[in-house]
């Protein structure tokens, strides 16, 4: 049996290594243009089609934060302050609240950190609700629509449900005086609370210069057929293991640790961006909630994105063919994963591969210092443009009350 099994490895190795060096003869045409109404919809400028008016608020809300530790600038919810930072020089902007078509609140919920630096959520419903408080008592604006017209970038784990427990999420909801407004956010999952109709994905960050830095030639072989780097277990959370990534992760590891075609452990080398360049696929499973930053370095650098996340929104699903440039695994199907993969043919994979090389696409996935055409910046405003002009309901009439200002938990209550 043994002898038979080794075989069969061989086997499917001998064909995996033909297969990277088709793949390699795809680099000689390394892009293709996006078909379709997607290509254009990135490439889109938001320019001369909205206008957005920020809000000064007090720095306690944001500059004042940051002050007090530099790290909120290179962690994965970090668009919050580099979208503050865009919008303050952008063309978009009007000075002249009455010309405005949208309005935004710079607050920066997310850069309250442990020494571990993972963001601390319990301040921000407070944080939250006290910036709203002042935008209502010193501008008419939010109150002639409840913050209907009125924009908040919430990159925590779950949004603006302010809890990186998906459990707690659930229980607390969106914070109640967001309920009118359009939520920027990195979480998105169909059939969840902590999405809300009409909000817009976003990737999270990731330091495009530290990424730059690591980028390796071209034309060097994919030799890694499966690449991931990552905690499979969260023994300090989950204990018994079966409801950090909901088991699908732990899936991965019982299945493939093993198999040769795989490159998986919890190990972080410092040849991870480069070994990523090497791989033909990359994982990106769910983890305590079902976006992560590798999805961001797969398209990058130039990896498939094996997306194992059930119902996941993807970040400018409306611009980005991610059913053409992805495989999508159910996590009922991760056993399954090493025949699936080898399963799609090379001509799929070559334009998996030709997509994602379309430099328009990396770049809509990227926060740059300075903008550039096309990047994350402006995918926002662009989604923020496809939803004007307003619908003439979101005006309340004189007098009239949507939002219940006591509703949600007494703690999120007290004074910030």
């Amino acid at each position: 049996m043994k002898i038979w099994r080794w075989v069969f490895v061989g086997l499917v190795c001998t064909a995996f290594i033909l297969r990277i060096d088709a793949v390699e003869l795809g680099r000689r045409h390394p892009t293709e243009r996006i078909s379709g109404s997607a290509g254009d919809v990135l490439e889109d400028d938001p320019v001369g089609r909205l206008k957005v008016f920020v809000y000064e608020l007090p720095s306690k809300y944001n500059k004042k934060i940051l002050q007090k530790d530099q790290r909120c600038l290179t962690h994965m919810f970090a668009a919050e302050i580099f979208m503050h930072r865009f919008l303050l020089s952008s063309p978009v902007r009007t000075l002249n609240p009455e010309e405005a078509d949208w309005f935004y609140t710079p607050v920066y919920t997310t850069c309250d950190l442990t020494p571990n630096g993972l963001p601390l959520p319990f301040k921000s419903p407070r944080m939250m609700r006290s910036a709203i408080q002042l935008i209502s008592s010193n501008w008419p604006y939010w109150n002639r629509t409840e913050g209907a017209d009125h924009f908040f970038v919430v990159p925590h784990d779950f949004g603006a449900c302010f809890h990186y427990q998906e459990e707690k999420a659930i229980e607390r909801g969106i914070l109640p005086l967001l309920q009118r407004a359009t939520l920027v956010q990195t979480f998105g999952q169909r059939n969840h609370v902590c999405l809300k109709e009409g909000s817009i994905t976003i990737p999270p960050y990731a330091p495009p210069q530290k990424m730059q830095a690591h980028l390796i030639p071209e034309k060097t072989p994919r030799s890694i057929f499966v690449y991931f780097r990552g905690l499979f277990y969260d023994v300090g959370n989950d204990p018994e293991g079966g409801y950090y990534a909901r088991g699908a992760r732990a899936a991965v590891w019982e299945n493939f640790k093993d198999n040769p075609l795989f490159d998986i452990s919890t190990e972080h080398p410092t040849t991870y961006y480069e070994d990523m360049q090497r791989a033909v696929f990359c994982l990106c499973p769910l983890g305590w909630a079902p976006w992560s930053p590798r999805l961001v370095e797969a398209v990058i650098f130039g990896c498939i994105p094996v997306i194992i996340a059930d119902d996941i929104v993807l970040p400018f699903a409306d611009a980005i063919p991610w059913e053409e440039i992805g495989v999508f695994i159910d996590e009922k199907d991760v056993p399954n994963l090493d025949a699936i993969l080898t399963a799609i043919p090379t001509e799929v994979i070559l334009r998996k591969q030709r997509l994602l090389a379309n430099p328009s696409m990396k770049q809509a996935m990227l926060f740059p210092q300075p903008a550039q055409p096309g990047d994350a910046f402006h995918q926002v405003l662009n989604g923020l443009a496809r939803k004007l002009p307003h619908d003439k309901s979101v005006y309340l009439k004189t007098g009239q009350k949507i939002l219940n200002w006591t509703a949600g938990p007494v703690g999120d209550l007290k004074p910030w």
